[in-house]
């Protein structure tokens, strides 16, 4: 009976271990723990023989055959790292050239964006220039437009009949004849180039006669039918009627924004007159005081409690409406 005992080889036991957690990678390759790995290696190994040691396989034969393919699944993994490295980093060598021509897009932006700011400067600036040249030219031209109409006189309220409109002119003789016969005692020239209704078409909405213009010849006589028609009321066969200096459209409407404040004024006794082209002059407190724009004349009233609160325009206009 042999009593010598085998040599006793430490059996690889399976060790109930749980499996764990893989490691993620990049682009989710998936590795599995090296410690799962030798598990799986002594699990897979052929069991040596306990008899006569006559195994197929032996442990030590074995585990060279799986370090190799342990070698070679790294490699794989490995290769399949780098590939995914050199992938990434044309990627970023990409985005990187992006990266810098977006740069200086942004820096040709800016300095196109300076430059319209300026050429926008300058324009702002010519604009500004336009505006006042074409303030200045619009100004000229209606002054020039007042000045050619310095002979002429415009008779509102004269009656729509056909017999005056045909005969303007020996109208416009009696009209001086009734009211300021002196001229023509003082051999005044009173014949006229002509005269004219205007607007030139008839508009039966409205109830109101056309005014008529007058061109006369003599610039003197028509300042002397203007001042006697400042200092009383003409007529026309009995009919009132009005005489005043002929203006551009223009100025006509500015010497209208002046009406309210004119009539009380006149109420008030401040013996208020519209002079050219239209500036208010007003007698008030032993002066004469003049104003170009309403605002000023409105500030001047505000500071005088003689005046103030009796020229309050809007509120004037409020109870018109």
């Amino acid at each position: 009976m042999a009593n010598s005992t085998e040599a006793q080889k430490p059996q690889i036991t399976k060790k109930n271990k749980k499996k764990e957690a893989t490691l993620d990678t990049f682009y989710g390759a998936k590795i599995q723990n090296t410690e799962q790995i030798e598990d799986d290696i002594q699990e897979n190994a052929p069991k040596p023989s306990k008899g006569n040691g006559n195994s197929p396989q032996t442990y030590e034969e074995f585990e060279p055959e799986m370090t190799k393919k342990m070698e070679a699944f790294w490699e794989e993994k490995l290769e399949i790292i780098q590939k995914k490295f050199t992938h990434l980093q044309n990627r970023y060598d990409e985005t990187e050239k992006e990266n810098q021509a977006l740069k200086a897009r942004i820096r040709q932006l800016e300095d196109n964006d300076c430059v319209k700011e300026q050429e926008l400067i300058k324009q702002s600036q010519n604009t500004k220039k336009l505006e006042e040249n074409i303030k200045y030219l619009t100004n000229k031209m209606i002054d020039l437009e007042n000045r050619g109409r310095r002979d002429n006189l415009r008779i509102i309220g004269l009656p729509e009949k056909p017999e005056i409109n045909t005969k303007l002119d020996m109208v416009i003789q009696d009209i001086i004849k009734e009211n300021c016969p002196e001229i023509l005692e003082q051999g005044g020239n009173t014949a006229t180039d002509r005269a004219h209704r205007t607007p030139s078409t008839l508009n039966p909405q409205k109830t109101t006669p056309r005014n008529v213009i007058a061109k006369f010849q003599s610039y003197q006589t028509k300042e002397k039918i203007l001042q006697e028609a400042r200092k009383r009321q003409f007529r026309y066969k009995g009919m009132p009627i009005r005489v005043t200096q002929d203006l551009a459209s223009s100025t006509l409407n500015d010497r209208k924004a002046w009406n309210m404040i004119f009539r009380k004024a006149r109420e008030l006794g401040l013996q208020p007159r519209i002079s050219y082209p239209a500036k208010l002059t007003i007698y008030f407190q032993g002066k004469v005081w003049a104003f170009n724009k309403i605002e000023d004349f409105q500030l001047f009233a505000k500071k005088r409690p003689e005046l103030c609160g009796k020229f309050d325009t809007e509120n004037q206009r409020a109870r018109n409406t």
